[in-house]
């Protein structure tokens, strides 16, 4: 597959407010209006689904659900209104996977640390057991390990 270099220059010309810069993953920063991209990668979806998160306006997010309905939006917009227009393959597949990965995600944050069961948010990061009544806080944990702290 060829780099993803010479949609990045199309890209540039037709959203000139938002700055492309290669790092070491794909991600949208909205205060900065900057999308991140792996330098040397092939994945046009990936850099797609970035520019949705920009073009549809995605800023942050309260409860962790927010986050995966935002996700599911970027790669329907992605898929439905962008790979076309750029001709780029994205698949059911890579929307699938890309999504699991942050169902598994809130899964494992909402999975209560004292008996399993599966509580529900009540704060930006803290969660509560309905079957335990058990109180915990994690942290961010979107690109390193989940943390769950069992609160008193």
């Amino acid at each position: 597959m060829p780099l993803i270099t010479s949609l990045i220059s199309k890209l540039e010309v037709e959203y000139p407010s938002i700055s492309f810069i290669g790092g070491n993953e794909f991600r949208w920063s909205p205060v900065d209006k900057v999308i991140f991209y792996e330098e040397g990668s092939s994945d046009a979806a990936s850099l797609l689904h970035e520019l949705a998160h920009s073009i549809l306006g995605h800023t942050n997010y309260r409860k962790d659900l927010q986050l995966l309905e935002m996700e599911r939006d970027a790669w329907h917009h992605a898929k439905e209104e962008l790979a076309s227009k750029y001709q780029v393959t994205i698949t059911n597949e890579i929307v699938d996977s890309a999504l699991d990965s942050y169902r598994d995600w809130l899964h494992a944050r909402s999975t209560c640390p004292a008996c399993e069961a599966t509580g529900i948010q009540s704060k930006r990061h803290e969660y509560r057991c309905l079957a335990c009544q058990t109180r915990w806080r994690v942290n961010e944990a979107r690109m390193c390990e989940l943390r769950r702290y069992v609160q008193a």
